[in-house]
């Protein structure tokens, strides 16, 4: 590849006879792949000299207010005493200041830390700790995976509530076990997850329950409840709801609602009531959109599997009689067959239905 030299030796002649002769700069440079402004460049009386343009970096000149090897060391000493050794510069500098005393700017003494390695956890507290995501979990048929959450209900009296615990099946949708209470406790939840395991037949060794980190969920009832029914436990990162999808999508749903009184429950058989009849408009009658708008009911007991199989069937007739209303494909009535929690590759599909609401 030719030097620039070269090029504007070889090139420059060429491209003035061609603009003598009536040719537009532009579209000539254009013709060979090079660019207007730097045949202008060639063309400068100043071309001659060469190339002008800094093509070295400038060399570095220390500031005349460094910070001496001496005091640099006094500094660090300062930094690593006893007093200052838990503490970041801007809590340094004010300490010195109330002292009558300055060794450097809270900017310096950033910078001296970092040329000693030493920009890391500096205070007395325990230094943060990096939450992994929960394992990914996937649900292929009911009683696999269930998530469970606690949400208030409004009391009568202000400042106090009812709880509703909540256990959901995944891959159903379903409401497998509810309870209201008048406190938060493991015991009670222990109590729930075991007649929830009784009622639904789950051997050992095949549910995992997923939870957040609330103390009903790592209290010791619990965790001994679920070591003895051999229920494998996860839970979310602290304060990230989003790990819990399904419970959260859920509690939206049920307190939104037309149902949900305008005033606080009188009292909890109230409270109780009121669940009750939501848990069976929500299992037997709401068609949820995630699982093709069959109700949980119908899918935990595998009845969508014909139903989906069905709406097919009538789809496919329809546009066979009146091939001209369809212009695209089919409505889609295939049955989910996996449902992800956490998944370590984002579905498509499942973002899409855990977008929607319960």
């Amino acid at each position: 590849m030719m030097n620039s030299t070269l090029q504007r030796q070889i090139l420059l002649p060429l491209i003035e006879q061609a603009i003598a002769d009536g040719a537009r700069l532009q579209q000539t440079c254009s013709q060979i792949g090079l660019s207007a402004r730097t045949v202008q460049r060639w063309q400068h009386p100043c071309s001659q000299l060469g190339d002008r343009r800094v093509s070295t970096l400038r060399e570095h000149v220390a500031p005349h207010n460094k910070l001496s090897q001496l005091e640099r060391d006094a500094a660090m000493r300062v930094l690593n005493s006893a007093e200052f050794k838990d503490l970041p510069p801007s809590q340094i500098v004010p300490r010195l200041a109330d002292q009558g005393q300055y060794v450097g700017s809270e900017a310096t003494m950033y910078r001296l830390l970092h040329c000693a390695a030493q920009m890391s956890h500096r205070r007395l507290e325990r230094a943060p700790r990096k939450i992994s995501k929960p394992r990914a979990l996937v649900a292929t048929q009911p009683d696999q995976v269930y998530c469970w959450d606690i949400t208030y209900l409004p009391a009568p009296v202000r400042g106090r509530h009812f709880y509703l615990y909540l256990f959901v099946d995944i891959f159903s949708r379903k409401i497998v076990g509810w309870q209201v209470f008048e406190c938060e406790s493991a015991e009670l939840a222990s109590g729930l997850l075991r007649d929830i395991c009784e009622r639904q037949s789950i051997p050992g060794g095949q549910l995992t329950v997923h939870s957040d980190n609330g103390s009903p969920m790592k209290g010791e009832t619990m965790l001994a409840t679920m070591q003895r029914l051999g229920v494998a436990h996860s839970r979310s990162r602290p304060a990230v709801s989003n790990d819990n999808p399904y419970s959260e999508s859920l509690f939206r749903t049920l307190k939104y609602r037309p149902e949900l009184p305008l005033k606080p429950f009188a009292d909890i058989l109230q409270a109780r009531r009121w669940v009750t009849d939501l848990v069976h408009w929500y299992n037997h009658e709401h068609r949820h959109s995630a699982i093709r708008f069959v109700t949980p009911t119908q899918r935990h007991a595998g009845q969508d599997v014909p139903m989906l199989a069905k709406r097919t069937t009538v789809y496919a007739v329809a546009r066979q009689a009146n091939p001209t209303r369809w212009s695209g494909k089919a409505r889609n009535w295939c049955p989910v067959t996996e449902v992800h929690l956490n998944p370590n590759t984002p579905k498509p599909m499942e973002q899409n239905n855990l977008r929607k609401t319960a």
